[in-house]
């Protein structure tokens, strides 16, 4: 089901990763949904300062370059950014989607028990709660 205007025929699609296994689950579903006119947006946003690391940097890099290589071949469009702005995911996944004004957001999430969630939480689950969009999840296998 399409949920942008019919008149546009596109959709812009803010993808939200953080793991090269969770781009791969991303990649393989946006490859059965993406329209030739959408325009998929792939993020990975990191805290910086010293709560990132250089491989943080590249692990994040992986992750987002993993989406845009299984989706070369389509005829989408395809564009990566990667944020190190100091914010939570979520924040930058829904200032993001306000500045390209985003149709929909597509996020991995995994199975957790209620105490993980506590503890860990969710950037899938925190985006389902603060988003004034749609938002597709994608189920992760452990």
């Amino acid at each position: 089901m399409r949920l942008v205007a019919e008149e546009t025929g596109m959709t812009k699609l803010v993808v939200g990763t953080d793991a090269v296994d969770s781009s791969d689950a991303l990649a393989e579903y946006l490859a059965k949904v993406a329209d030739p006119d959408d325009t998929v947006y792939v993020v990975n946003s990191l805290k910086g300062g010293d709560d990132t690391s250089g491989q943080d940097i590249r692990d994040g890099e992986a992750a987002i370059e993993t989406v845009a290589d299984a989706l070369a071949d389509r005829p989408v469009t395809v564009e990566t950014h990667q944020f190190v702005r100091g914010n939570q995911p979520v924040e930058d996944l829904l200032d993001f989607a306000d500045e390209v004004d985003a149709d929909e957001f597509v996020v991995g999430i995994r199975k957790r028990t209620p105490v993980g969630k506590v503890v860990f939480g969710s950037t899938g689950q925190n985006l389902l709660l603060g988003a004034d969009r749609p938002v597709r999840c994608v189920p992760l296998v452990e």
